[in-house]
């Protein structure tokens, strides 16, 4: 039987608790992953074994993590910013974006966003409960992940305590970068040069204990540039993140204004009597990583798979939606995609549970190489 991984990356960021896996005697070699400007680590990895070794990686994630935790410093703000998507189609609502977010720690989080292709949404989340209105219930990948860039990219410390933790350094415009790679705690923890295609790669400067490279999955990452940074009781964001896909820009996300705020209007977060006839708002919950073998038949360690990264979003419904491949110069680029729309994404609802959407990222492995038959 192929080889199945299933991983749950807890919240917008990319911790990797193993969820489940049926592991393959003989499993094939798998090619490395392609070559990427903003793809740092491709020398040496050290594994995090010892004691010392794993807490200093995990201090590292922590100092990087407390920059975007805005919210934990209890203090009033508004946040503005503005993005713009050029997937070539891809995912939905190419063009500008501006999203506002109003945080009282009294009173609760309200944000809003609109697309210049016709998309807005409102979302109020106060004293344990949480509205929402506007085109959709569904939240767009794109804004998903500008949220997610700029408010809680990296794992929780809890995450990550069963992951499988390797590191590198690397060089990226002129400053030396320490790169934490984390991946469930099912993968074997070898020294193998450069990145594995299940791994998350977090890449920080250890000076100033910026995060400067993100990336969830191979073919796709985020570059974060402080120029002109904003600061904000203690803490340090970016005033640019670029998100790029297979070398490609798909979204130019910027921090236009943080400003510490007295307490905020009370009425901002009163909901709407369709808020409060539509039930909860839609939860940006975790992400999914998958890794499977594609097709079926016997596998061998005489065979290569090429794998083909599928990035979407599942909505609370379990459909997958905005897919589309991380790899798309691979000849089994679209073969992933439909690949990925076969899977199964409903769960059981849970009650008492918000509706929720998630990432998901299916890694396909197309394996070449088979024996060929015995001659007559």
């Amino acid at each position: 039987m192929g080889l199945v991984r299933l991983w749950l990356i807890a919240a917008v960021a990319p911790s990797l608790a193993i969820f489940g896996q049926n592991v393959a005697l003989n499993a094939p070699k798998i090619a490395p992953i392609p070559a990427d400007p903003l793809e740092l680590v491709a020398g040496p990895v050290e594994v995090a074994n010892s004691g010392t070794a794993r807490a200093a990686a995990v201090e590292l994630l922590d100092r990087a993590r407390t920059n975007y935790a805005l919210r934990s410093a209890r203090q009033a703000y508004d946040l503005k910013i503005s993005f713009t998507v050029n997937s070539g189609g891809q995912t939905e609502y190419d063009g500008a974006w501006q999203m506002e977010e109003v945080y009282d720690p009294q009173q609760g989080i309200r944000w809003t966003a609109q697309a210049a292709a016709g998309y807005a949404t409102t979302q109020i989340s106060s004293k344990d409960m949480f509205y929402g209105e506007g085109t959709s219930s569904v939240i767009p990948l794109r804004l998903h992940e500008a949220r997610a860039a700029m408010l809680g990219p990296m794992p929780d410390k809890k995450n990550v305590d069963l992951d499988l933790i390797r590191t590198s350094t690397a060089n990226f415009n002129g400053a030396q970068l320490t790169c934490v790679l984390l991946s469930g705690s099912g993968i074997p923890g070898t020294a193998t040069p450069g990145r594995r295609w299940e791994e998350t790669e977090e890449c920080i400067d250890p000076k100033s204990g910026l995060l400067v490279v993100h990336s969830q999955a191979p073919g796709r990452y985020y570059a974060y540039d402080y120029a002109n940074a904003p600061q904000f009781s203690g803490h340090t964001l970016a005033r640019r993140v670029t998100v790029t896909e297979a070398g490609k820009p798909v979204s130019e996300i910027r921090l236009e204004s943080l400003t510490e705020i007295p307490p905020a209007d009370p009425s901002l977060f009163v909901p709407t009597e369709s808020m409060r006839s539509s039930g909860p708002a839609i939860a940006m919950g975790g992400a999914q990583k998958i890794s499977k073998f594609a097709g079926g038949g016997p596998l061998t360690s005489s065979m290569t798979a090429q794998p083909v990264c599928v990035f979407g979003l599942v909505t609370a419904s379990g459909q997958l939606v905005e897919a589309h491949s991380l790899q798309p110069s691979d000849p089994n680029s679209q073969a992933a995609v439909e690949a990925a729309k076969q899977i199964n994404f409903a769960g059981p609802a849970q009650l008492g549970i918000r509706p929720q959407q998630h990432f998901v990222f299916v890694i396909e492995k197309f394996v070449s190489g088979q024996p060929a038959p015995p001659e007559n």
